[in-house]
């Protein structure tokens, strides 16, 4: 109140006090935005599923302290969204297949990679799918 001038003050409503975010909310924020990403790959009759490790390190990558979740969509468009367009365009995938967001460890980092799914994680992702 000292330093805003009072007509400023009547024009506000409410205090809201956010709380910083958490693993678990990060998390939920991945498979939120992984969703939209898969949602978009329907009109080219393909399905996306991500594994926890991939989900984990998306979220770590992704995550800033001062900067809460605002850099993991930036994230996400680098290191799923970049290549999963050059796969696309290079016919990696075709039509009906189910596309693995995963990790791979390399000599000295983790990385985002994308793959087909085995037998058993297509039939899984049917089952839930359907």
């Amino acid at each position: 109140k000292r330093q805003f001038r009072p007509e400023f003050i009547n024009r506000l409503d409410d205090v809201i006090i956010f709380r910083s975010l958490n693993k678990n909310d990060i998390n939920q924020i991945v498979s939120l935005e992984i969703e939209k990403v898969s949602q978009r790959l329907v009109e080219h009759e393909l399905s996306m599923t991500i594994t926890p490790a991939a989900m984990d390190l998306i979220a770590d990558l992704g995550f800033n302290p001062e900067m809460g979740a605002r850099p993991l969509r930036r994230v996400i468009q680098n290191r799923i969204e970049d290549p999963l367009s050059d796969a696309l365009l290079a016919e990696e995938f075709k039509a009906g297949d189910v596309i693995v967001v995963d990790m791979e460890m390399t000599e000295d980092e983790a990385e985002i990679i994308l793959r087909h799914a085995d037998e058993t994680e297509a039939e899984d992702e049917e089952v839930v799918a359907a």
